[in-house]
């Protein structure tokens, strides 16, 4: 018979990350695990700061903090009026004041927008911006009942429409 020992040391955890990772995904009930899409992303908080600050228009944007968006497909849909086939994709967006250009690009894994490669977008839309009745501290994501994608922050709304 073998005895040994294990000895622990304490290890240094990290604080809550202040902007927290989250995950929105299509149908909305959790109950439904046939889901169509789901998005992984990081939620900045505004902190008195202005969102053209931090999503810079005319400027591409990881859309969210530390890693770039995920958006995962798990069927063929129509994005934006365009046709995507199921795969993952990292999603940017380039903002400005009227609509936001929302761009799928094959790179995956990567930290912000500093090695984003244009050559490798698969698709690009337009969306349209509006501006929300109620101020949203921290970037938010989310789907209607028809699937239509919002992206909220400070009195920002952005929408764009998807479908199977």
């Amino acid at each position: 018979m073998l005895l040994g020992s294990l000895t622990v040391t304490a290890q240094k955890i990290k604080p809550l990350d202040v902007s927290p990772m989250d995950a929105l995904s299509y149908p909305l009930s959790y109950k439904t695990s046939d889901k169509v899409v789901k998005i992984i992303y990081s939620r900045p908080q505004l902190k008195d700061r202005k969102v053209e600050d931090l999503a810079v228009p005319g400027k591409i944007w990881r859309t969210g903090a530390n890693e770039a968006t995920e958006i995962s497909f798990y069927k063929d849909v129509v994005f934006g009026g365009k046709k995507v086939k199921a795969g993952t994709y990292s999603l940017f967006t380039i903002p400005n004041e009227k609509e936001w250009t929302v761009i799928l690009n094959k790179d995956l894994n990567v930290w912000g927008a500093y090695s984003y490669k244009q050559e490798n977008d698969v698709l690009r839309v337009k969306a349209k911006v509006s501006k929300n009745d109620e101020n949203v501290e921290a970037f938010t994501m989310a789907f209607d009942k028809d699937m239509n994608l919002y992206m909220a922050w400070g009195k920002t709304l952005v929408t764009l429409a998807m479908s199977e």
